[in-house]
């Protein structure tokens, strides 16, 4: 009897923002397959004792691919533990594929993306009314290509609250791209190992931010965001709470 593979949103880092669906997969796992690159090897710490753990930082695709057939054959439960939510550059499609493939049964399990643990540092909201109803994810194009009109510079037009990702390492170029369209003085942020213990934040605009993140010594790890959510500094109440305001659960004064 088959086994199955089920993929886990390990959480931006801090063991802690593991969902408990998750946590109760891994306590009972028979085999662990961890992005040992990027997950915190704490978020392992609720595994059996007797749990087979590997770290998939040295292993390719075929590899992975493999040890989840060989596993799962033997009727085993392999947690496949990727970081945030795998659903972002968690590159499970291309596993998801050749699983499908072997009819191997597997499930996903969402996360607490990095994203959202960027945010929480930055004590913001991205979707302020009236400065940004729109949260742009993205990243820069590296070895791995991205279609020309999802280029930086052409998303900036929208002037939407932007969360880059995988960027950090030249942050000096995307900040000459997003300066297309966004002004010099817009506010940006660099949060790296969002909800670490050695979290790291810096601050400033699209005129100084790659000075700032060089004098830190960031160079990966990191998120980028972009936009007037940052910076404004009045917040225009929603309608949602606004005592005038009717929906279906309160009447209002108005």
């Amino acid at each position: 009897m088959k086994g199955k593979v089920v993929f886990i949103g390990g959480g931006p880092g801090d063991p802690e923002l593991l969902t408990i669906k998750a946590s109760k997969v891994l306590k009972n796992a028979d085999v662990i397959i961890y992005a040992g690159s990027l997950v915190n090897r704490d978020v392992l710490g609720c595994a059996k004792a007797e749990a087979d753990i590997y770290n998939s930082a040295s292993m390719n695709l075929d590899e992975i691919v493999e040890l989840m057939r060989r596993e799962t054959e033997k009727g085993r439960v392999v947690a496949r533990v990727h970081t945030g939510d795998p659903s972002i550059y968690g590159a499970i499609g291309e596993q998801i594929e050749r699983l499908k493939k072997m009819e191997i049964p597997f499930e996903i399990i969402p996360g607490v993306s990095s994203l959202f643990a960027t945010a929480a540092a930055l004590e913001a909201e991205l979707t302020l009314p009236e400065v940004s109803q729109t949260v742009i994810i993205t990243r820069p194009e590296g070895r791995t290509p991205k279609p020309s009109s999802e280029a930086i510079s052409k998303l900036a037009e929208h002037n939407a609250t932007m969360c880059i990702f995988l960027g950090v390492h030249m942050i000096k170029e995307v900040a000459e791209d997003l300066k297309t369209h966004y002004p010099p003085k817009t506010p940006v942020a660099v949060v790296q190992k969002a909800s670490w213990p050695d979290e790291k934040v810096v601050k400033g605009t699209l005129e100084n931010i790659a000075s700032r993140v060089k004098e830190s010594g960031i160079e990966k790890t990191a998120i980028i965001v972009v936009g007037n959510v940052l910076g404004t500094s009045h917040i225009t109440p929603s309608k949602l709470y606004d005592s005038g305001f009717t929906h279906e659960y309160r009447k209002g004064t108005d």
